[in-house]
């Protein structure tokens, strides 16, 4: 299958909208306000990619564990990782397709939601309560964004068009 590799978007700045994201997401889990579990995990895919120029694993860029997985008492990466694939594949957030769209829903898929997609980067977060693992979610796409958006006011400054990195 072919692959779409975003010039803003990598691996990189995926860690970086995460640690940007780490001080609330922690701050919340630790006062246990945002749910009970007091972990959390994130799963980030790659802008640009579908179901139909990729598989599911291939378009993960990155994914972050919060808290000791040891003490896990459910198995976050999987519902955060099945979040992210409902929205991945819809183009919706998970809460959209659950509540009002629940015909796109394929067997295997999940009935959970915490799925966000903003401007086509998608990510999934689980171990919160399901509002909060959008907020999270919501929270990190944003910073996602907004490195793209420096970068591409960056590159406007001293090129016309993007070189190879």
């Amino acid at each position: 299958m072919t692959s779409f590799n975003s010039y803003f978007i990598d691996r990189s700045a995926a860690a970086k909208a995460v640690q940007l994201s780490l001080p609330m997401i922690t701050a919340a889990m630790e006062s246990r306000i945002a749910g009970e579990s007091g972990f959390l995990y994130i799963v980030i895919m790659k802008p640009g990619t579908s179901a139909a120029s990729s598989s599911f694993e291939e378009a993960i860029l990155y994914e972050h564990a919060v808290g000791d997985r040891e003490k896990w008492d459910a198995d976050y990466a999987a519902f955060a990782r099945a979040k992210a694939q409902v929205s991945w594949k819809t183009g919706l957030d998970g809460h959209v397709v659950q509540e009002l769209k629940p015909h796109l829903l394929e067997r295997g898929d999940t009935v959970l939601w915490g799925g966000i997609v903003l401007d086509d980067i998608v990510v999934g977060v689980s171990g919160a309560d399901p509002w909060y693992d959008e907020a999270f979610a919501g929270t990190i796409a944003m910073c996602l964004r907004a490195q793209a958006k420096a970068g591409i006011a960056a590159a406007r400054k001293t090129q016309l068009f993007l070189d190879a990195k």
